[in-house]
């Protein structure tokens, strides 16, 4: 069994498509290894950033099968096993086993009206179907309920939990279950891009940033930075990477949704850096258009990944 990193940049991939919107081989596989060769600690596939909420259940198999199969045991390979309910995603799990996953991925039940103080037995019903480690993740804003810290810590107390994903933007809930699990050893996680070197700071082990598809090397050095102790240093990354983050709020909202603007440009960013094919997103979200495009493009030249034509 592949161990879960204790620390480091795990990004969470985009999962690139075909104008037919098939899972993009060879695309994806180049995004592994572009990733790799920026010094990552870990690959997290079938999240939020992957558009696990509209793949098929084949679609996942098959992404984590390309993912795995690419990284050949270099990196762990996460993989969300996101569904509704716990018999749902008891049955993810066993899926991503085996095909391939290295550690499994869960949020609490959504759609589905669970109580958190049901919360524990989710989590502890997939841990003992499936004998991987097994890190929460906790994104209020797409399941719509928090994973309280109380909890958390009670399934890191238990070995249930192995980790935690925060993707909250609560920096008072971060500092909560950290202040439950320190000096316990159990890995907590930020998913904030913006506010990478805070949470470092704060105490989280390391960072699951969606843009990190686009500038690895980027949070590998704010990462290394901080672990070093130098701030400023980390900060200034940071900075350049937040000026890089607006890429996603290109798309105009008047036409499109927020996460319709940000994938798009996440694999938009992509496409121009030469690493995947397409830009497609999955239905029903809207495509970018020309202007978009160029707007995303301005920003990789802003960030210095993209040459300035204009020189």
């Amino acid at each position: 069994m592949t161990a879960l990193p204790n620390s480091g940049v795990i990004p969470p991939l985009c999962t690139p498509l075909t104008p037919e919107r098939e899972v993009d081989a060879a695309s994806l596989e180049r995004l592994v290894h572009h990733l790799l060769d920026a010094g990552v600690h870990g690959l997290f596939v079938t999240g939020s950033t992957g558009e696990v909420g509209y793949l098929t259940d084949s679609a996942r198999a098959r992404t984590l099968e390309i993912v795995a199969g690419a990284a050949a045991g270099q990196v762990p390979v996460l993989a969300g096993v996101i569904d509704t309910a716990t018999p749902r995603v008891v049955e993810q799990a066993r899926a991503a086993k085996a095909h391939g996953a290295d550690v499994l991925v869960a949020t609490a039940p959504f759609y589905v009206p669970t109580d958190p103080t049901e919360f524990g037995g989710h989590f502890r019903a997939i841990r003992s179907a499936v004998d991987l480690p097994l890190v929460g993740y906790d994104i209020p804003s797409s399941v719509h309920s928090k994973l309280p810290a109380e909890v958390v810590a009670e399934l890191a107390s238990d070995r249930v939990l192995d980790g935690l994903k925060d993707s909250s933007g609560d920096l008072n809930g971060l500092h909560a279950v950290l202040d439950l699990v320190r000096g316990t050893g159990f890995p907590v996680f930020s998913g904030s891009e913006t506010l990478a070197d805070v949470s470092l700071r704060c105490g989280a082990s390391g960072l699951v940033p969606g843009i990190g598809n686009v500038d690895p090397h980027g949070y590998v050095r704010l990462y290394n930075a901080a672990r070093r102790g130098e701030w400023d240093l980390a900060q200034r990354e940071q900075d350049r990477l937040r000026r890089l983050f607006r890429l996603a709020a290109v798309g105009d909202r008047s036409r499109m949704g927020g996460y319709s603007s940000a994938i798009g440009a996440f694999k938009e960013a992509l496409v121009a850096l030469g690493v995947i094919d397409n830009g497609t997103t999955n239905l029903p979200m809207i495509q970018l258009n020309d202007s978009e495009r160029a707007a995303v493009r301005g920003y990789l030249v802003e960030a210095a990944l993209l040459p300035n034509a204009e020189e």
